[in-house]
């Protein structure tokens, strides 16, 4: 019996994660980094992106998104947003979910110690290491968590769709945006889309469960539409 793409995209997200992060553990490089990296930038001229000045800043503006500022921010609108609707449970989830996502970001960061892109000349200011990407992890987590909570308290299917497809059209922005700015290699943001995805499905799974068994009691008096 074939798998559902419910469970079989996380499925295959997480064995992605898991081979990126074995491969970079190892030592080794991916070949298409350097590359696609070089793609975003004028020939001979890897200092310089490509497009106009701004389109540059543009995507320092989509990468913004993906920040922590950025991003809480979201966490905090949905959060307040949930509590205030009567989905008190859901709130919570939702503040755990990214503050754990959080940290097993920083954590992966300081395990692994990947060295940042050198074949171009970033055009953001950095701090920490390279893989995953947390902004490409972290929208993933936060924006797909965001989405797939609104679904869980709408009930409605058109918003849960209408609110996913915006989550995951921001989500693959910001990642590209970090590759495009020359601060992340192109497997970076690979691997932490593959992470968010997987994260991000199963924390919607438990927050699912967790909704069923305590209805109706957590869900207070919210408007049917």
């Amino acid at each position: 019996m074939p798998l559902h793409p419910r469970i079989l995209v996380p499925l295959a997200a997480a064995f992605a994660f898991l081979g990126l992060t074995l491969f970079i553990m190892s030592g080794r490089t991916f070949a298409f980094d350097p590359g696609l990296i070089l793609l975003f930038r004028q020939a001979g001229d890897p200092a310089t992106p490509i497009g106009p000045q701004w389109l540059t800043e543009m995507m320092r503006d989509i990468s913004g998104l993906g920040s922590f500022v950025g991003l809480g921010f979201m966490t905090l609108a949905a959060t307040l947003a949930l509590w205030l609707a009567g989905y008190r449970r859901l709130a919570i989830a939702l503040v755990v979910n990214v503050v754990l996502a959080t940290l097993v970001s920083t954590l992966l960061k300081i395990g692994i110690g990947r060295a940042r892109p050198d074949v171009v000349e970033p055009s953001a200011i950095v701090f920490t290491a390279s893989f995953p990407s947390g902004h490409a992890f972290l929208s993933a987590v936060v924006l797909l968590g965001i989405a797939g909570f609104i679904g869980l308290a709408s009930r409605h299917r058109d918003i849960t769709r209408l609110s996913i497809g915006l989550a995951w059209v921001l989500m693959l922005l910001i990642g590209v945006s970090r590759i495009y700015l020359g601060v992340h290699w192109p497997s970076d943001v690979l691997a932490g889309w593959c992470l968010g995805i997987a994260w991000s499905s199963l924390s919607l799974a438990l927050a699912g469960q967790g909704m069923a068994r305590a209805e109706p009691a957590s869900a207070g008096t919210p408007s049917a539409g």
